[in-house]
């Protein structure tokens, strides 16, 4: 085991008994959203995956520790310090434990502590992807490099919207990395359930999606995959309303000169309050309804 990681006691019994385990971020809780409605959401996802058979594996640095499980009082400790603590994708990971800091995961830092640990399954909200005027900027998120060389399948609503979808889909197939949509044709885009974009494959079960990642990795294809599912019907939002807040968002984007890791949490925050909160609460929804899917997942992983 990697000399910097601990695995929660429950979660190692999990792994070493061939019980489900599913992976969680850890940016969602001190970036994503205000306390304590951060910490509740937290504790509701990791119930979500109790009660579809699974066990729960939020990730973090705690006091320079890669942490693979958290107890209440750790997920208490990020919700409470909020956008203080470090936002870790790979590059930060050395620093944030060199100095025993506080670290909230990525996609990117998440997928690597998971596989540390021998979790194949993660559940976010959606994945970081090319930034709008990329073709400028070279805004490209790590998530997309970790998915093509970790071995960890991430269920997630696919990309924000925030993104430039096309080209986020295209750096991915570059890089070999499945596109899988759960009982869907098109990519779903964060708050709402289509796109314009396609997905690689539409399979119906978590079996079927289970039986692909296994025989993935069984030929040592190397890298993850995303599993894309739609944002329930109930809580999906008006394309129009949430393209509308998303240009007001990018304009402010670039009249205030926010760029790099700053970016995601900057245009989230904004097109929340020009939404009136509602996109926050599709999200919330949204990860409650992946954290589901990743379970089942899971569990027919490990009775391959």
């Amino acid at each position: 085991m990697n000399q910097y990681l601990d695995i929660h006691p429950e979660v190692a019994d999990a792994i070493a008994s061939g019980k489900p385990v599913v992976a969680l971020e850890s940016t969602i809780i001190s970036h994503g959203m205000p306390w304590p409605e951060n910490a509740e959401t937290a504790k509701k996802v990791e119930q979500v995956i109790r009660d579809n058979g699974a066990i729960p594996a939020t990730i973090a640095i705690i006091d320079g520790r890669l942490k693979a499980g958290l107890n209440d009082a750790e997920i208490e400790t990020l919700a409470k310090a909020g956008v203080s603590v470090t936002k870790c994708s790979r590059r930060d990971l050395p620093y944030v434990v060199a100095k025993k800091q506080h670290g909230a995961t990525t996609v990117a830092a998440t997928m690597i502590i998971a596989a540390m640990a021998g979790i194949k399954v993660f559940a976010t909200g959606g994945i970081g992807g090319v930034h709008r005027g990329a073709q400028q900027t070279f805004d490209i998120s790590a998530d997309l490099q970790e998915l093509a060389k970790t071995n960890v399948a991430v269920v997630c609503a696919g990309a924000k919207s925030i993104l430039d979808l096309p080209l986020t889909r295209e750096y991915l197939e570059t890089n070999g990395v499945p596109v899988l949509g759960y009982n869907t044709d098109a990519l779903p885009a964060f708050y709402t359930r289509e796109s314009d974009e396609s997905v690689d494959y539409n399979l119906t079960s978590a079996k079927d999606i289970a039986d692909f990642l296994s025989v993935k990795w069984d030929m040592d294809l190397s890298g993850g995959a995303v599993i894309a599912n739609p944002i329930p019907t109930e809580f999906a939002m008006d394309k129009a309303t949430i393209d509308q807040a998303i240009e007001q968002a990018l304009l402010e984007l670039d009249e205030q000169g926010i760029s790099g890791k700053e970016s995601t949490p900057f245009l989230l925050a904004r097109v929340a309050e020009l939404t009136g909160g509602n996109s926050l609460a599709s999200n919330i929804q949204l990860v409650f309804n992946n954290a589901q899917l990743a379970a089942k997942i899971a569990k027919k992983l490990t009775a391959q």
